[in-house]
């Protein structure tokens, strides 16, 4: 037996072992339990692959045992071969299916995330596109039942967003958002432009895995926590307190400003979990490039400078740059209805260049 048959083997007898455990969960404390239960819904679905694969082979070899009967009859024969073909054919995508569910998991996938959406080059246009971000993430988390928490949102004079810090929680959001990161461009006619010129701003995107404490050690030691008094629209609504507060991770040079509470407390811990998530994404990708020699097998590198999508209003179309994929349905891509295409076939991308990475 192959190490990759007695790998899968061992699949089948795990689920089976988490099957009697879970049956008895009065037997484990309640984190083990929560853990085993996590990895059974991991394993459960690689098993059910694992056992369809041997019901076919099996399927085949009585088949093809049934076929080299020289005595069976001619029609039963006629009917065997047809279904030993057919059945011969499904193993490949089988195979395909098992791979996939076999590749190392992103351990992150599973988290929610941090969102950051920063207006870019081209001014008051590039605020309010950002603003159109915000709103398209808004609704793409809507439509997936995800928690949309505005953490911070810097607003304009005309109506944009200079700068929009969400918490988007919900079980696999990263897996989903991870490879919005990066420089998205827009080209449109301004209102305020009278020649009917299109205008190109931009707008960088940064998701990061929601980190827990466990994950990333904070040492007060290593921390700054400067005060300040928020920065209002002024009259009545001036914060006269110092609420506001800017957090310096000395070690890595991290700066992270909340002011949107009113309590100082609040902010602090608003700060935090940004400060951890940031750390988190300077930990995940100083693994990634250590692991990843050839960065050029991976869909998009998550680089904040790269433009990754370009956004023609005039043309009602919308172009990733990293797979070539143009779709000529705008409003819906804007609306969230029409992102999950995107996201579909930018994971299939990078599901099939680390397939064939393993050949």
């Amino acid at each position: 037996m192959t190490a990759f048959e007695e790998r899968l083997k061992d699949l089948i007898s795990r689920r089976d072992e988490l099957t009697v455990i879970l049956t008895n969960p009065e037997k484990v404390s309640g984190d083990i339990f929560a853990d085993l239960s996590r990895e059974y819904a991991e394993i459960s679905p690689i098993a059910l692959c694992i056992e369809e694969r041997y019901a076919l082979q099996k399927e085949i070899a009585d088949l093809g045992g049934l076929l080299a009967d020289q005595s069976e009859d001619p029609e039963m024969r006629a009917i065997a071969e047809e279904e030993f073909l057919e059945a011969k054919n499904k193993i490949p995508e089988l195979d395909r299916k098992l791979n996939l569910l076999l590749l190392p998991k992103d351990a992150a996938d599973d988290r929610s995330a941090i969102l950051e959406i920063r207006a870019g080059t081209g001014g008051n246009e590039a605020s309010l596109f950002a603003s159109d971000l915000f709103r398209m993430y808004h609704r793409y988390s809507d439509l997936h039942s995800w928690k949309f928490e505005p953490i911070e949102v810097a607003e304009t004079d005309v109506g944009g967003v200079r700068e929009a810090v969400v918490e988007i929680a919900g079980r696999g959001v990263f897996a989903r958002l991870k490879m919005e990161s990066g420089v998205h461009r827009v080209q449109r006619v301004p209102e305020t432009e009278s020649g009917g010129r299109i205008h190109t701003s931009a707008a960088t995107v940064a998701v990061l895995a929601e980190a827990e404490e466990v994950d990333i050690e904070i040492n007060e030691k290593d921390l700054r926590v400067d005060t300040f008094r928020a920065q209002g629209a002024g009259g009545q609504h001036v914060n006269k307190t110092d609420s506001a507060v800017r957090i310096t991770h000395l070690p890595s040079g991290v700066v992270v400003s909340q002011q949107d509470e009113k309590s100082q407390h609040k902010n602090r811990a608003k700060a935090m979990k940004i400060l951890r998530a940031r750390l988190y994404d300077l930990e995940r990708t100083a693994l990634n490039v250590a692991r990843a020699e050839d960065r050029k097998t991976q869909v998009g590198s998550g680089d904040r400078s790269e433009r990754i999508r370009t956004y023609n209003f005039p043309q009602g179309r919308v172009t990733d740059h990293r797979i070539s994929l143009t779709l000529h349905k705008l409003d819906k891509v804007m609306s969230g209805e029409g992102l999950d295409e995107i996201v579909d076939a930018l994971i299939a991308e990078d599901q099939a260049a680390k397939l064939a990475s393993l050949e």
